[in-house]
């Protein structure tokens, strides 16, 4: 595949990306720090990718560089038949309960911003008669939770735009695949206590690319989440308000 990527630099998205060299996927890599990109491009040269993997700048606080930086993908790729999207933004309740400055930026960040990029992905894809739109949401988003309100609301957003999104499209030839991690060991995680289902990237990705090959339009990982969350979203208001999860 050709596929532009916004957040191969780190954690399950460095993962992902390097599962998709190692078999010979072109990729371009999108993102705000290019001496991060350089870096994440040479190492997916060396794992395989087809051709060499270019950088274009990509800042998801910057909705002006959205269009450019998809059309200069197309342009590297020689066209483009998916965009990988996993970057975003994380901080803890209690943080962002204290700084409202912050909170405001997560939630325009990872869902405003990123709806917007994901239009201008869409129309890209659908030039080129479909293709993969792929996006990690959350787990976060399936159910208010106390630990997560805020990020929860950002991610429940993205959900549900993608949920349409893939609705409208997938008879147009675009197939819509929303991520819904749980707890994944990464930097992002890196402090928290985690759980004992808690997933490791590597993991993560393989589990990512095959539904991203089958067209599976929903992927919870590590698998486990599916069912904890089932459980979760059955559980009465009057439950969820005692527990801590």
């Amino acid at each position: 595949m050709r596929v532009a990527f916004l957040g191969a630099t780190k954690g399950m998205g460095r993962a992902l990306a390097r599962l998709m060299a190692e078999r010979g996927d072109a990729l371009c890599l999108l993102g705000r720090n290019v001496a991060d990109l350089e870096r994440s491009a040479a190492d997916l040269g060396i794992r395989g990718a087809a051709g060499p993997v270019r950088c274009t700048a990509c800042d998801l606080e910057r909705p002006e560089t959205f269009a450019s930086a998809i059309d200069a993908a197309r342009e590297a790729l020689g066209g483009l038949d998916a965009v990988v999207v996993t970057a975003g933004v994380f901080a803890a309740q209690e943080e962002l309960e204290a700084d409202p400055t912050l909170a405001e930026r997560l939630v325009r960040v990872n869902f405003s911003n990123t709806v917007l990029f994901c239009e201008t992905a869409k129309k890209a894809l659908l030039e080129e008669g479909g293709g993969t739109l792929c996006v990690f949401s959350s787990v976060a988003g399936e159910r208010g939770r106390k630990p997560v309100i805020i990020y929860g609301a950002a991610k429940a957003g993205l959900t549900r735009y993608l949920e349409g999104l893939d609705h409208k499209h997938r008879a147009d030839g675009l197939r819509v695949i929303t991520v819904k991690p749980g707890f994944v060991k990464t930097s992002m995680t890196a402090g928290l206590e985690p759980p004992p289902f808690a997933g490791e990237p590597d993991a993560v990705a393989r589990r990512v690319l095959a539904a991203i090959d089958r067209g599976v339009p929903v992927v919870y990982a590590p698998a486990p989440w599916r069912l904890i969350m089932a459980v979760i979203r059955t559980l009465p208001r009057a439950i969820m308000r005692r527990i801590n999860f």
